[in-house]
């Protein structure tokens, strides 16, 4: 990567929410406080997974991936955050930008797929409850979550290579607080098609096509709970779904205003809230949703604090 004058650009500059002056400092303890709660509630969610009976089925397996995602998924965005806030030095070296890409493309993919498997786990519980346990045994859970993984390691290797091969001339001024790719992809001088159709396959395959396997998933379900003789029966149906349609609800929203908006309603500021939204507020939300909502993951959190008192 060179600048104008053919010399080597050995960092790009973060504006992040440098315009906010003396502010940062506010930013910087509501975003730290946001993180704790995030590392508490979803490291509460995976202890409770893991101990507790009552809770080793295949939702709560999905469950306690996608905490653990959500806590390495938002790591790799807020300590830098926080730094950069804190001590205002937002410069950023390439291989630490692509570090930075590499995982937040991972762990946001893997996270993608692995809502769609909690939602075809529901759909083989509510649809197909006599078949369940062959649908849903423990091979099957395991090769879904493996191939979250792999499919969020597969897309991040070859999309942040292909950015960082590209030729970068001019600025390194990146207008957002991390490396996301859209906007270091702007930075990039030449031919940046390929780029653009990178970037829009993966938001096709791994935005689009997620959410309307959820929605397929849901409508049978929705069928399923209309077919159930009793309202209590139907309550009890919903109840399951509810928690995970919320998060559902949030993460692909967020996505989609993130990433699929039209060009010409781009702003920085929006773009800056909405990727706050998405990276720090919505993995500090999940724990709370499936724990609240949730009477079985209450339960267990009920017995484990009785236990210990």
């Amino acid at each position: 990567m060179t600048d104008t004058n053919g010399t080597a650009v050995t960092e790009f500059i973060l504006l992040g929410f440098s315009y906010l002056g003396s502010y940062q400092s506010a930013l910087f303890w509501g975003v730290l406080f946001v993180y704790l709660v995030t590392l508490l509630g979803n490291s509460l969610i995976i202890t409770l997974t893991l101990l507790d009976p009552a809770l080793s089925t295949p939702m709560y397996f999905f469950l306690r991936h996608l905490s653990m995602t959500e806590i390495l998924y938002t790591t790799s965005i807020v300590p830098r955050l926080l730094t950069d806030l804190l001590f205002s030095h937002p410069a950023m070296s390439p291989a630490s930008c692509f570090t930075q890409m590499y995982f937040f493309m991972l762990f946001g993919i893997a996270e993608c797929c692995l809502l769609t498997a909690m939602a075809y786990d529901r759909y083989a519980a509510i649809c197909h409850p006599l078949h369940y346990a062959m649908l849903m045994r423990w091979q099957v859970c395991v090769g879904m979550v493996g191939a979250c993984y792999l499919m969020g390691i597969i897309t991040s290797t070859t999309n942040s290579i292909f950015i960082f091969s590209l030729s970068y001339h001019g600025t390194n001024i990146i207008p957002h607080f991390f490396c996301d790719n859209l906007p270091v992809l702007r930075l990039a001088s030449g031919d940046r098609l390929w780029g653009e159709y990178s970037n829009f396959a993966g938001t096709v395959l791994f935005i689009v096509t997620p959410f309307a396997l959820i929605l397929f998933s849901y409508v049978r379900i929705l069928i399923t709970i209309l077919g159930v003789a009793s309202a209590q029966g139907r309550q009890k149906v919903f109840s399951t779904c509810s928690s995970h349609l919320l998060v559902v609800t949030l993460f692909f929203g967020t996505g989609t205003i993130a990433y699929m908006r039209p060009g010409a309603n781009y702003t920085q500021d929006m773009d800056l809230i909405v990727s706050l939204i998405y990276t720090v507020v919505t993995p500090m939300l999940n724990p709370f949703i499936y724990t609240l909502r949730n009477k079985e993951v209450m339960g267990a959190l009920r017995r484990k604090v009785t236990k210990h008192l």
